[in-house]
């Protein structure tokens, strides 16, 4: 039987004390905050008192940790899938504010739409959407949660909603250790709900592009 809803969940705030963009950059595990955010991410969904059938997880350490509060609360084991991983871009390991400052990196601006920076909106939208089918397909029964990261979520959103992927990164809606839940119809996945159960006031949130 199919899953009933597919959670997608951002992780938690990370350890970012340089505030650079780390993208897929090894060894940017989740804070002492975020380790609390992924807890009630986790608690949140526990409190729908729906099951679970399956949890997804981007193979990067900070989806990684912020799966570990659903192994522990639902017993669930992690499949880890490189298809729900960070997009990569070409300004890993800078602070943007100096980087769009230096001319050199003007050119990476010139197509937004695709972008030019880094990996295209609409692969990211196909590969999520493959994801997403894949675990809605295999799952038991009751829901799946997939752990992931900003972009994949909100321009999974955009396509869901017939909206153009472009948009400007600072106006994602899709805060830290927050709950975006779709379901399947003949006609495809509607979103059915998107909820921020997590307290982020003061976090770091610099990471993506």
């Amino acid at each position: 039987m199919p899953a009933g809803r597919v959670h997608l969940v951002r992780h938690g705030e990370v350890f970012n004390p340089n505030r650079v963009l780390y993208g897929r950059l090894p060894g940017y595990g989740l804070s002492e905050d975020g380790r609390r955010m992924a807890q009630q991410a986790a608690a949140w969904i526990g409190g729908l008192e729906r099951p679970l059938a399956s949890l997804i997880v981007s193979p990067l350490q900070r989806a990684q940790e912020s799966a570990q509060p659903f192994i522990d609360r639902f017993g669930l084991r992690a499949t880890t899938d490189e298809r729900v991983i960070e997009p990569t871009n070409v300004f890993e390991g800078k602070r943007m504010k100096r980087a769009l400052m230096n001319p050199l990196n003007w050119r990476y601006l010139a197509r937004p739409a695709v972008p030019s920076w880094g990996e295209p909106y609409a692969q990211v939208v196909a590969r999520m959407d493959a994801a997403m089918t894949d675990a809605w397909g295999e799952a038991d029964d009751g829901d799946v949660v997939v752990v992931s990261h900003q972009l994949p979520i909100w321009v999974t959103h955009l396509a869901v909603a017939g909206l153009p992927t472009q948009h400007d990164p600072r106006h994602r809606r899709c805060a830290l250790s927050s709950v975006t839940s779709f379901e399947r119809s003949a006609d495809g996945w509607v979103e059915v709900d998107y909820v921020e159960p997590a307290a982020t006031s003061g976090a770091i949130d610099v990471g993506a592009v």
